[in-house]
């Protein structure tokens, strides 16, 4: 299985959502932010910030290098632009990689993940073994990290243990 894949949590990360107040553009806050956001399921990054986009005027925010008032700071960056909750100890992150990773992904989302649909920067939000996901592709290796509620992590890693031993 080492060969075909690798996965463990990655942890350390601050994650905030951030979801726009009315009549206010992905342009505004991604200007706010000094993203180029797009207001749709991509992935864009400048440095160590993510915003990684879950629904219509809604992302989920990380950065690796957030100090612990990370939501609050992002609160008055966006303010009168977004609401903003603090999500960092709420999710779980997941990162699969290796020729493997694709195949386990399949076998629990239902959706296409060929590389011609999905590719690096690509985001879905689905459910795999009945627990709410947030799947990105990361890179071309492929590498992909998953999101999940904290409280269902213990849950997803016992699937992910189980798909994948069938590689």
């Amino acid at each position: 299985m080492a060969d075909q894949l690798v996965f463990g949590e990655r942890a350390g990360r601050g994650i905030a959502t951030v979801m726009a107040r009315k009549d206010v553009g992905a342009g505004a806050i991604g200007e706010a932010l000094g993203l180029q956001l797009a207001d749709g399921p991509v992935a864009v990054t400048q440095g160590t910030m993510l915003a990684v986009g879950t629904g219509p005027g809604t992302w989920l925010v990380m950065d690796d290098a957030a100090a612990h008032d990370f939501a609050d700071v992002l609160q008055e960056r966006l303010s009168g632009l977004a609401s903003v909750s603090d999500q960092s100890s709420g999710y779980a992150i997941f990162q699969l990689t290796g020729p493997g990773a694709r195949t386990v992904l399949q076998r629990g989302a239902a959706i296409d993940f060929h590389p011609d649909c999905f590719g690096p920067g690509c985001v879905a939000t689905t459910v795999i073994a009945h627990i709410g996901a947030i799947i990105r592709q990361v890179d071309d290796l492929p590498s992909f990290e998953v999101a999940v509620f904290r409280s269902l992590s213990g849950s997803f890693r016992h699937w992910l243990t189980e798909a994948a031993a069938a590689l």
